[in-house]
């Protein structure tokens, strides 16, 4: 990324930027700050994408080795009004936030389940050298109730700063797959503890005795007459 020094740094030098395209930027993490600005054009390929992007900024005679930090919009147009840039040392740990990446089709998501990814980025803390493109995990083997927590994750001369406890990914049980396992028991004939069906005609042979004895009763009161 190719910039220019600014001379004057204020909000009307600012604003006079930004109204002929281009954004006002400070690079931080050296010996000062080196204040600069560039096109607007020139953050496509920065701001843009999931992947982790190391920045070179070429400010005139000075060539210097960046991350973008932090980054300011305009709350109504979404244009970009500031950006922060670090300078990197080989010798200087970094925070960065890495895209996770969940691969494969887990065999409990094919048996019914359903795959919840709870992290899209992990905060990483790493020398420049070390920071890893990306966290990548295979799902493929998992069955339903299975997942992944940070500290399962395994790391190289890098470390997450996020709880360890914490899921990344699961694979969990959904409503279909919950009730249609019950449902099916309380179907099946001859299930324990389920009433057994009353045979056909049962309930009139039980009402036949009450009908004879009530005959009975009435010839006997004819008799008496």
């Amino acid at each position: 990324m190719s910039g220019s020094l600014r001379g004057n740094v204020g909000k009307k030098d600012a604003r006079k930027i930004r109204n002929e395209g281009g954004v006002p930027c400070v690079v931080y993490g050296g010996k000062e700050q080196v204040h600069f600005f560039t096109e607007a054009k020139s953050f496509k390929n920065i701001v843009f994408t999931p992947d982790v992007c190391y920045v070179k900024l070429q400010l005139g005679d000075k060539e210097l080795d960046a991350i973008l930090q932090d980054i300011q919009y305009h709350p109504v147009t979404d244009n970009i009004l500031h950006a922060d840039f670090l300078e990197l040392h080989p010798d200087r740990p970094i925070l960065m936030n890495i895209p996770v990446i969940v691969t494969g089709t887990a065999a409990g998501v094919l048996k019914g389940g359903r795959m919840v990814q709870k992290y899209r980025r992990l905060k990483i803390k790493a020398l420049p050298a070390h920071m890893p493109e990306k966290i990548e995990i295979n799902i493929t083997p998992f069955e339903i109730g299975q997942s992944v927590k940070i500290g399962d994750i395994p790391t190289e001369n890098f470390m997450f700063t996020e709880n360890k406890n914490n899921t990344v990914v699961a694979v969990t049980v959904t409503r279909v797959v919950e009730e249609v396992a019950p449902a099916a028991e309380a179907a099946a004939p001859g299930a324990p503890g389920t009433p057994a069906a009353a045979a056909p005609g049962a309930a009139a042979g039980a009402k036949a005795p009450a009908a004879e004895e009530k005959g009975k009763d009435k010839g006997k009161e004819k008799g008496k007459k």
